[in-house]
Order: structure tokens, then sequence, then C-alpha cells
């Protein structure tokens, strides 16, 4: 008999135990291709954000875990603005805040009315700009403004004001088209933050040669500005995806999804060692008589272990089609728009297949060694 056919014959003879921990192994890899393609499906939306308004680097205090709670002068932007490379500088206040409608709080930025930021919104129909005349008025995202049922015109209540609708974009980013904008006097007049910002977006100039030791030279420049009496601002610069990187949301969001795959696939692994150690001792006469026939101990571990990577990868692959399965009907709900991206890419499913190895190794290393140093004599003599 051909040595995968004996493999074969040998997981399908107890069908219902080896279809069960194919579907543990399944569910483990599931958790993990999900979990991760959300994560960094939320990561890189969020790139997006600042990657479709051609923001280079952003600027925000130093030491401050929470960004949304950094403060800033926002007198510092022109002091940013005559640093040489750098083509322009928007200064943002942001805060979330409840909305009528919602069932959590809503970004809500705030922003200079000659700011390039509004240059990558789409103003629909018969909406408008924000303009210096306005007073307590505010720009929703699509998705808001159908989360919240408001149109051109209606008001809306923030923080116990009532704020006119003078337009909807859209920006063709989920988790933008969420947030709410409005003019950055009048944000910070609702929040009380007179002359604050959180943060400032920087562009670069479009003729730089070297567009990352441009950045990197910034850096040192931007963190090292001082205040009149020699001590430092305290800020702290970054390139546009880094700053992303290093948010501790997205970063929490990465560990947490780590930790539970992790629990998935040690629950997993459990699963096919317990599989693999009855089906060895189910088998004790067999691989007696395997070697008394000649069989040597590494072909009876290849044995053991083709049915435990086999079990791993046909696990893996149907984890893979669960997950996307589950990715597109998250992405389908309402409340998950802006933190489930609706693809999983080619890294992750190469990290899934390569953790279904690990699972296999796992699961079927101990029986393994276990089969093939029984001894002959005494695995014939086994009832």
């Amino acid at each position: 008999m051909h040595f995968l056919d004996f493999v074969l014959r040998n997981l399908l003879r107890r069908r219902v135990r080896t279809a069960l921990t194919i579907v543990g192994v399944s569910v483990a890899i599931a958790a993990v291709v999900a979990l991760l393609s959300i994560t960094n499906g939320y990561e890189l939306t969020s790139k997006s954000v600042y990657a479709s308004h051609g923001i280079d680097m952003v600027v925000v205090k130093a030491g401050v875990a929470d960004r949304s709670s950094s403060t800033l002068d926002e007198d510092l932007g022109k002091r940013l603005q005559e640093l040489s490379g750098i083509s322009k500088v928007s200064a943002t206040l942001r805060d979330s805040v409840s909305f009528e409608g919602t069932s959590g709080p809503v970004p809500l930025n705030g922003w200079p009315l000659d700011s390039f930021n509004f240059d990558a919104l789409n103003i629909l129909p018969p909406g408008r700009d924000l303009e210096p005349t306005d007073k307590q008025a505010v720009l929703l995202g699509k998705t808001l403004a159908g989360n919240l049922d408001k149109k051109v015109g209606d008001e809306v209540e923030i923080e116990g004001k009532n704020f006119k609708v003078i337009g909807i974009y859209e920006s063709g980013n989920i988790i933008e088209d969420r947030k709410a904008i409005m003019s950055l006097r009048d944000l910070q007049s609702l929040m009380d933050r007179i002359s604050q910002v959180s943060q400032f977006e920087i562009t670069l100039r479009k003729d730089l040669p070297d567009r990352t030791a441009t950045i990197a030279v910034l850096r040192q420049e931007i963190e090292n500005l001082k205040d009149e009496d020699g001590t430092k601002v305290g800020l702290a610069a970054q390139a546009s995806d880094d700053f992303v990187k290093s948010d501790n949301q997205i970063r929490l969001a990465h560990a947490m999804a780590w930790i539970t795959s992790a629990i998935a696939l040690i629950v997993g692994s459990i699963g096919m060692l317990n599989t693999m150690i009855v089906s060895v001792l189910e088998r004790t006469q067999e691989i007696g008589i395997l070697r008394a026939i000649g069989w040597r101990k590494m072909r009876i571990m290849r044995m053991i272990l083709v049915e435990s990577f086999t079990l791993s990868f046909t696990g893996a692959v149907l984890g893979i089609l669960l997950a996307f399965v589950m990715i597109q009907v998250l992405a389908r709900f309402p409340a998950a728009q802006g933190a489930v991206h609706g693809g999983i890419t080619m890294r992750v499913i190469v990290m899934a297949y390569l953790l279904s190895i690990l699972v296999g190794l796992v699961g079927g290393g101990y029986p393994a060694l276990r089969g093939a140093n029984l001894p002959p004599t005494e695995a014939l003599r086994y009832e």
C-alpha cells in the first residue's frame, strides 16, 4: 500500500473524530485570521485617512498616552511653517461627543477654514463648505448623517448647543465618513479650549529628492524646538504611517487580537494532541507489526506527523474560508463600519498556514515520538 494511502486510511478510520479535530483547528485558525484581518484593516483604513489628505507628518504633545488629550498652543503652527521642506501646516482640535441617536461617542474635528484638509472632502449637494460667516455650523460625514437621519438644514445638539448642518460630505473612507467637522474656532469655544489644538498635520514640498530623509531631519528639528526661556516645547513628530501604528487604540487592538488568537490556538493544539495520542494508542499493535516487518522509527514518526499536518492544513483551509465569511457578515453591520474591513491579506493567510504547521507539530510531535519508540515485541502484545 502506498504511504499516503496508508495515512489517508488511518484518518478515515475514525471519521467523526477526524472531522471534530478539523473543526477545532478551523475554528482556531478562523479566530486568528478574522481578528488579525479586522485589526489590520482598521489600521490600513486609519492610515488612508491621512494619505487621502496628503499628510506626511503629524505633531502632538510629547509623552501623551491618549492623543485626544494632547494640548498644544495654536501659535506653534507658525513656527512649524518656517521649517525647511514643509509646504503646509494645518491645526486640528479633536474630541469625541455624544449625538442624539448614536450609541457611542462620535469623533469631532475642528479645522481652520483655510485648512488643506477640506480639499479631501466631497460635499454632497445641496450642501456647501464652511464659511467665515457661519456660526455654530457643522459638516456631517455621509455615514454619520445616515445614522442620525439628518439632512442639510437640520440641527444637531452637541454639548447642549444646537448646530446647523450646512453640508454632508463623502470622503470614501469609512472611518472619516462617521465623523463630524466644524470650524476650529467653534470647537475651541464649545470645548472651552481657546487657542488650543490637539495636533498639527504637515505636508511636505513635492520637489523634495528624499522624503524619508527629510522627515527624519524635520522630526529632530521639531522635537528640539525650544521656548523663549530655552526649555523644549515638548513635541513628538512622526511620519503619518508611524503615527497611526503607535496609536494606543490600534496597539491595544493588535494585542487583544493576538491574546485571543493564542488562546484559540492552544485549545486547537490540545484537541489535536488528544486526537493523535488516542490514535496512536488504538494502533499500538498495528505499529508493532509495521516495526516488525521493517518500518524504521523515522518512517513511523513521518506517518503520524503527516496525519497531524493533514488535519491542521485542512483545518487551516476551512478556517480561512470561515474567517472570510465572518468578516463579510460583520462588515455589513452598521455598528461595525469603520472597524471591520472586508478583505484578508496574503500576509495573514501565510501566517495562518504557518500557525497551522505549529498546531500540527505540537499536536503530532509527542504522539509521533511515542509511536516510533514503541518496542515491537511489547506493541504486538498490547491489547
